[in-house]
């Protein structure tokens, strides 16, 4: 079997090129999960395929702040794939789903509260009780 045989029979499994930048922009904005399949992935094709499956956010090997703000707009609980955890990326990811602070590597007030005030529930989560309490 040749290399274009090969070739020919991958793209024909997947419906697309993973060589091809446009084949590959459609296929991840049909489903953000085919960037696992992608042979070298552009920023723009991370965004569109977070922004439709925040899971992708797995196989994004140059995370940006902007593919990572758009994974846990998307769904929150990808923050325990993000190499990025910034304040913003964390709130935005409470917000989206309270039990992301369990993903939180760096909890604070401001983040906990942001979790609490979408799920009483997420205290659970919550590293260190002392940061929400009043005195």
């Amino acid at each position: 079997m040749t290399l274009e045989e090969v070739k020919k029979i991958k793209k024909d499994l997947l419906g697309f090129d993973p060589e091809d930048e446009n084949e590959c922009l459609e296929a991840v904005k049909q489903d953000g999960l085919n960037l696992s399949f992608v042979h070298d992935p552009t920023e723009r094709i991370c965004l569109a395929a977070v922004k439709e499956n925040g899971w992708a956010l797995a196989f994004v090997k140059d995370q940006t702040p902007e593919i990572c703000l758009a994974a846990v707009r998307e769904n929150g609980l990808v923050i325990q794939f993000s190499e990025l955890q910034t304040p913003e990326i964390c709130t935005e990811a409470v917000k989206n789903d309270p039990y992301a602070l369990e993903f939180v590597k760096n909890q604070t007030p401001e983040i906990c509260q942001a979790a609490l005030d979408q799920n009483d529930t997420a205290i659970l989560f919550v590293k260190d009780l002392s940061m929400i309490v009043d005195e």
